[in-house]
């Protein structure tokens, strides 16, 4: 309960730490709105699809954010296809597609779980 939340709370504090908040311009206002959204559709993926988030990553280089969601559960994430925006749910996958530099999947050598992550571009 309120995974989704604490999420967008530490990345929101991991933003600020690093200056991207508070935003002092409309790129960098959207680009921190942007990497909130998008833990939030990946952390709603694991609570939906897996037992919840295991772990929550994050890191920033000058050029980009990355966040890694860990979970154990099966599945692959993917957008719907064909995309339908008048269906309910199962937008996720295609946000955080259409908004990420890059995104992906990579299953844990052990065999139980994943590890989804997304790349943003950082604002200029």
């Amino acid at each position: 309960s309120g995974a989704v939340a604490r999420a967008r709370d530490f990345v929101r504090q991991a933003l600020r730490d690093w200056g991207w908040l508070p935003a002092a311009t409309a790129d960098q206002r959207a680009a921190a709105e942007d990497a909130l959204l998008v833990v939030s559709e990946l952390v709603t993926n694991a609570c939906l699809h897996a037992s919840g988030p295991d772990e929550l990553r994050i890191g920033s280089t000058a050029k980009m954010l990355r966040l890694e969601v860990v979970d154990q559960g099966g599945g692959a994430p993917a957008p719907r296809t064909p995309h339908r925006s008048g269906r309910p749910g199962g937008h996720g996958m295609f946000i955080v597609q259409r908004l990420c530099l890059d995104w992906g999947v990579v299953r844990h050598a052990e065999g139980n779980g994943k590890t989804v992550w997304a790349e943003l571009a950082a604002p200029a």
